[in-house]
């Protein structure tokens, strides 16, 4: 038997079971959308028309600009004379979730003013380029590094230089222990008649960036300070003596008879043969591999707020040495890709590039006067937009006739990146900050 409601009580019971649905999707929590935000840092170095830091600017003085877009400066740290004077730093985050005992984040006035990396990359500095490396580095006690500075020194090859953060001047004695292993232009032509004759030198180019990499990596996690990354290297060159190597292909060919009954055209410059093409080699986008490692460790370098001041302990280069029988102008464009590597490291992190010079000691001076006295500022982007990664800095001053030098630019990580170190999290000491292993 059925039984029916009247149209009255239907509608009442409909009421009902309505409201109640709408009483249960009220009692659950609202979506909660979260958007991260990381604090961009970048130091500013300010002079006067005569060259003078000026040590007394505030907060008002400042407008920062990304993308044309002005910026409101969360942390503003001055550090004069290699002393830390905070003037504004962020707040704390609030903690989310169960909170654990464990290492507290350091107060900012715990790390020292001026931190140093000494990076000797010498698996490209020619064993006969050793001595150069001690007689430079030598400068650097009475020059660069003073008392109370932290620095830290690696290699990228066998000499194993691993000195973790410090303050102890008496482990500079450490790149004594540095010797170079570079392969020299002989050495380049000769493997030529090898298969991959340049996979050895790329791969060892790709040490050098990935030890850089994960160091810089380290230093990250160190907020509210300039780091000066001191890049000892003769440079990078992924095809280098193109023509000589072409030569020595053909030659050895030659030798095998692999020409034997084959009419080849005579001719006076390599380049002008078709075995003289590049591409015939597969080495036609070695500039771009190049520059496209190089714009990795810069990305890495400029989100960290790392300075590369990269030196080229040759000094002053002119004509090769006799026995390697080289043309001058391959010998001129080797040496000057090896310089373009170099100044592109130093120029696109705010440093200052060290090559084809003599003068070590008053590069040194120099170096020391920017790592003394700087301002750094912090900001929360407030473009939320994940897929824009490059973005343009500038910075302005509110002090007629002042000269200003800050970072240009900085990229956003890849989605799929590695996290940076959220702003509250307890950062790697000061003696764990080159981030590698032991050997």
């Amino acid at each position: 038997m059925s039984f029916q409601l009247p149209r009255k009580a239907s509608l009442l019971v409909a009421a009902v079971l309505a409201a109640g649905a709408l009483d249960s999707a009220s009692a659950q929590p609202p979506p909660v959308f979260r958007s991260g935000v990381t604090l961009v840092t970048t130091d500013v170095i300010v002079r006067d028309g005569d060259g003078q830091f000026l040590p007394d600017l505030t907060l008002d003085d400042f407008t920062i600009y990304e993308d044309g877009q002005p910026q409101r400066i969360a942390s503003l740290v001055l550090v004069h004379g290699g002393r830390v004077f905070n003037q504004l730093l962020p707040p704390p985050p609030v903690p989310e979730g169960i909170i654990l005992p464990g290492r507290t984040a350091p107060a900012a006035s715990a790390t020292p003013g001026r931190i140093f990396v000494i990076f000797i990359d010498d698996l490209h500095i020619r064993p006969p380029d050793t001595p150069l490396i001690h007689r430079v580095m030598d400068l650097l006690p009475e020059t660069l590094i003073h008392e109370g500075d932290e620095f830290g020194i690696i290699s990228s090859g066998k000499s194993a230089i691993r000195v973790q953060m410090t303050s102890d001047r008496n482990r500079l004695r450490a790149i004594d222990r540095a010797v170079g292993e570079a392969f020299d232009p002989r050495q380049l032509i000769e493997r030529a008649t090898q298969l991959s004759s340049l996979g050895e030198s790329r791969w060892r180019a790709h040490v050098a960036f990935k030890t850089a990499i994960e160091t810089v990596r380290g230093l990250e996690q160190i907020r509210h300070r300039r780091k000066a990354f001191l890049y000892v290297s003769a440079g990078y060159n992924f095809n280098p003596f193109d023509d000589s190597r072409v030569n020595a292909r053909i030659e050895s060919m030659q030798q095998v008879g692999f020409f034997e009954g084959v009419d080849l055209p005579a001719f006076d410059e390599p380049a002008l043969d078709q075995f003289a093409t590049t591409d015939a080699f597969g080495e036609v986008f070695s500039d771009s591999e190049l520059h496209n490692e190089l714009l990795l460790l810069i990305d890495e370098a400029n989100r960290a707020n790392v300075s590369f001041y990269t030196i080229d302990v040759r000094g002053l280069t002119t004509i090769p040495d006799l026995d390697f029988d080289l043309r001058t102008t391959e010998w001129n464009e080797y040496i000057r890709k090896q310089h373009s590597s170099l100044r592109t490291l130093a120029e696109l992190t705010g440093g200052i590039a060290v090559v084809n010079r003599n003068t070590f000691r008053e590069a040194f001076t120099e170096i020391d006067a920017e790592t003394s006295d700087y301002y750094v500022l912090g900001f929360y982007s407030s473009n939320p937009d994940e897929t824009r990664r490059s973005r343009e800095l500038r910075v302005e001053v509110a002090r007629e006739g002042a000269e200003v030098r800050s970072r240009t630019h900085y990229l956003l990580p890849f989605p799929d990146a590695r996290p940076a170190a959220p702003p509250g999290a307890a950062p790697v000491s000061p003696t764990e900050a080159p981030g590698s292993a032991r050997r």
